[in-house]
């Protein structure tokens, strides 16, 4: 395996990104439309926090089907706001930083994202599948 290989190699570059005044509505409808799981929130570009599909599920019902619980998340989309539920104190990488070191911020602080930041300007997010895919490619099985 290719040891020079840096996040910027393999990172998601184009971000599927929220507001801090966005709905959980909207955050909810982007993770099924783009088949994501984090979120990162910006302001003028400048990265503030971070809401994961997780996040989301700890306070609706978004894996139910029926009717009635639909209604039910409504309500509760109403009374949280995005900057109620993002994640503030986001861990973050440098373009720059080799896949093991990335792997080791996965591994030992439970991460699945994390948001690549140039002078606090969001340019992408690597996330676990996106180390997975790169893995894959380089497996000779």
């Amino acid at each position: 395996m290719e040891t020079t290989i840096q996040v910027k190699d393999i990172m998601t570059k184009d971000v599927i990104t929220l507001k801090e005044t966005d709905s959980l509505e909207l955050a909810e409808k982007l993770f099924a439309k783009h088949q994501i799981r984090h979120l990162p929130v910006v302001k003028n570009g400048e990265l503030i926090g971070m809401v994961s599909k997780t996040d989301l599920m700890r306070i609706s019902f978004l894996d139910s089907l029926s009717d009635t619980e639909s209604t039910i998340d409504e309500a509760i989309y109403q009374m949280f706001s995005v900057e109620q539920l993002m994640i503030k104190n986001i861990q973050t990488v440098s373009l720059f930083a080799s896949l093991k070191e990335v792997t080791e911020l996965f591994i030992l602080k439970e991460f699945h994202a994390l948001p690549v930041v140039v002078d606090k300007k969001l340019v992408g997010i690597l996330t676990t599948t996106d180390l997975l895919k790169y893995f894959i490619t380089q497996c000779e099985c």
